[in-house]
């Protein structure tokens, strides 16, 4: 009997040990069956295996521990110490995306806003269509890029099925009763972001009350014909088809403006025809890779960014369904087009932005991934481990980058990026003291530097428990500093060859002087 009682008990420490490991690093049941399988597809378990072991109702064979081990990068024995770890913690970082109270609160009223915003937009030369499309962007990253309710649309007309060929999304529009027709018309220089001509393509467009019509160059490239197609399914499913949309276009102009959008005033279509945009491409990308099984695909693809060109995906369209469907929610991503646009922002971790989508900034740091795979011929996937500098604040990320076109054919740079202290704080690491060690090493060689040994490690570590295989590919090469300005740059040595003098202003100087005086100095001094 206390033979069977030892048995259960060591049952009971090893699932809770399990469980607890599993949840603190955001894996379902699901997910970690999954990585198991992964390792080795013999020994992995199937979920309801696992379910009993978390339970305690099974003890796991010295293979799966071998392998669950591996995957938490533990050492067997660990899991036979009958010493419970603390239960799973929040590892996001206090007010991520949120904004911080601002006073006298009576400034930031709905009427005072009503009557600030478009003399704001007027003011700065922001239309009502780039003013959306930042509202939009705010509303993702505060719901962390996850909509399950258009989520659940999608699946329902999809099926979960994965992955879907050209044939079955056809398949889909045709049960959804909408009528194919095809035009043609090659690219055109169209006015860009900055006024700069750029080739701009007319993908497709929708015509009420159930037409498509999509443009013959798609046919070279199924995969972005199978994203506009579902984009119009969304567009017929989430609003019944009634045309209230724009074309879907690449190149010069954004496919969220109306053709008119470039008016200051806030137009109640700009905000429609940009959130349109945005929630039909999110059905597509639903549709496309349904949140399950594209989460095992990716798990299995390691997150390359390039893992879509096996199954006729878009890389932009994984790039941002990453931040999704991952079990880790700390993720940011950019769509960058030259000389240094954003077409597409994703800071779910509100990662400070080097240049956006409003204004093109005259210094921008030249370190971030992004502007140096830009400035490259390169088609391979890129790492980059970067220590990103904001005043006393310090951050580590690692993203992967590639440069690609677009169906217009213009140059442009998808890029998909991960907060690294999160991971670190989940392991009982102390980020601050892995930055500091990785920023050293990049100022004694300028900026960029190879990371240290124990750092390295590290790293590689967080790389196998995320399975994110681009974290150990950016720990194998030099990491760099980063920061938001040139002029603001933070490295020892200054990337512009020296640091700007930064001159107080002249009532600071008046003011410390004064302060810096006697009391009893200033001649003629009296009581008031």
């Amino acid at each position: 009997m206390s033979s069977r009682q030892g048995l259960r008990r060591k049952a009971h420490f090893l699932g809770t040990k399990i469980k607890n490991l599993r949840k603190r690093n955001n894996l379902t049941l699901e997910d970690l069956s999954v990585r198991c399988v992964q390792i080795d597809a013999d020994a992995g378990p199937s979920v309801s295996y696992l379910s009993m072991i978390e339970n305690g109702k099974r003890v796991p064979s010295e293979r799966l521990l071998e392998i669950i081990a591996e995957i938490f990068q533990k050492e067997t024995s660990w899991f036979f110490d009958e010493s419970l770890d603390d239960p799973a913690i929040d590892t996001a970082p206090a007010a991520a995306v949120s904004g911080m109270p601002l006073e006298p609160g009576f400034l930031f009223s709905d009427s005072l806003l009503q009557l600030a915003i478009p003399e704001l937009l007027a003011q700065t030369g922001t239309t009502g269509r780039q003013f959306a499309h930042l509202l939009i962007r705010a509303h993702q990253e505060a719901s962390h890029n996850r909509f399950p309710d258009i989520e659940r649309a999608a699946e329902s007309v999809g099926q979960k099925l994965f992955p879907m060929q050209l044939d079955d999304v056809f398949a889909i529009a045709r049960k959804l009763g909408l009528k194919i027709h095809w035009f043609d018309n090659a690219s055109f220089e169209d006015e860009g972001e900055s006024d700069i001509p750029l080739k701009t393509l007319v993908r497709s467009f929708f015509d009420v009350p159930n037409k498509v019509y999509l443009n013959r160059e798609l046919e070279q490239h199924p995969a972005r014909m199978k994203f506009d197609l579902a984009n119009h399914i969304g567009h017929m499913v989430l609003h019944g088809g009634d045309g209230a949309r724009a074309p879907q276009i690449s190149g010069g102009r954004d496919s969220g403006r109306r053709h008119d959008g470039k008016s200051m005033n806030v137009d109640a279509k700009d905000i429609l025809y940009a959130w349109r945009d945005f929630e039909c491409s999110y059905f597509a990308a639903a549709l496309l890779a349904p949140k399950t099984p594209f989460r095992q695909f990716l798990a299995r693809q390691a997150y390359a960014i390039d893992a879509g060109d096996r199954i006729d995906l878009t890389k932009t369209l994984v790039m941002r369904r990453m931040p999704s469907v991952s079990p880790y929610p700390h993720w940011h991503y950019f769509d960058a087009y030259p000389p240094g646009h954003l077409r597409a922002v994703f800071r779910g971790n509100g990662i400070p932005l080097p240049w956006g989508n409003m204004t093109l900034v005259s210094d921008p740091c030249q370190h971030w991934a992004v502007f140096r795979m830009l400035n490259t011929r390169s088609t391979d996937p890129s790492s980059q481990i970067s220590v990103l500098r904001s005043g006393d604040d310090k951050r580590l990320y690692c993203c992967q980058s590639i440069r690609s076109k677009d169906a217009a054919g213009n140059p442009h740079v998808v890029c998909a990026g991960v907060d690294l202290s999160p991971a670190l704080v989940a392991q009982s690491i102390d980020p601050k003291r892995t930055i500091d060690m990785i920023e050293a090493s990049c100022n004694s060689s300028g900026g960029s530097a190879p990371i240290p040994g124990e750092a390295r490690r590290q790293l590689e570590s967080i790389s196998k428990i995320l399975n994110i295989g681009w974290i150990a590919e950016g720990a194998a090469t030099d990491a760099t500093i980063i920061c938001q300005r040139s002029s603001s740059c933070p490295r020892e040595k200054h990337c512009l060859g020296k640091v700007p003098t930064k001159l107080k202003p002249q009532i600071d100087k008046i003011r410390e002087a004064v302060l810096s005086q006697p009391q009893n100095a200033a001649a003629g001094s009296r009581e008031i």
